[in-house]
């Protein structure tokens, strides 16, 4: 059975571990000492489990006897579980018009504290139709008072920033 000298994440196995001697460990975690990297290979051989390199930044390297494909499922088992609780900050979006009502305001207001509190950032976009976009400084208004009402649960990221016909400003919760 051939074995790779180490994958991508450079674990040694079997005969590529480079150490004169290593600390090893058996399959059901008892340690058995500090031994010859040989002599581990031979018990490794002998129990039909391969001696996998856990700790090489450890004096000397920690091995282990075990199965090398089990080993690596639980790795990547272990990542996967990692990443399936890892959540990256999303980015939410609330769209609306400079002449936008109060009482539709309020509500975007809410939706955008829903997503804060479940610590996504939040980008308001204030779009401008024809004639609007002459009085860009009521979207401005409109972003600073959002900011105000916001400030107890947000910091501002971006600024506002005017891109062609609409003005936008992003929102991070606070830790």
């Amino acid at each position: 059975m051939a074995y790779p000298s180490y994958d991508k994440d450079r674990t040694r196995v079997n005969q590529y571990i480079q150490a004169k001697s290593v600390r090893l460990i058996d399959a059901d975690g008892a340690q058995l000492g500090i031994k010859p990297t040989s002599e581990a290979l031979a018990i490794a051989r002998l129990k039909k489990l391969d001696l996998v390199e856990v700790a090489p930044q450890a004096n000397p390297p920690v091995c282990k006897l075990l199965l090398y494909s089990k080993f690596k499922y639980e790795q990547d088992k272990k990542e996967r579980e990692a990443r399936k609780h890892q959540k990256a900050g999303l980015l939410k979006e609330v769209r609306f018009s400079p002449v936008i009502g109060q009482h539709d305001l309020d509500v975007k207001i809410r939706h955008a504290e829903e997503f804060l509190k479940a610590h996504d950032k939040v980008r308001f976009t204030v779009v401008f139709k024809g004639r609007q976009n002459a009085h860009k400084d009521i979207g401005i208004q409109l972003l600073r008072n959002i900011q105000e009402r916001l400030v107890a649960i947000a910091t501002v990221e971006q600024q506002p920033l005017s891109d062609r016909n609409r003005i936008m400003m992003t929102m991070a919760p606070k830790h």
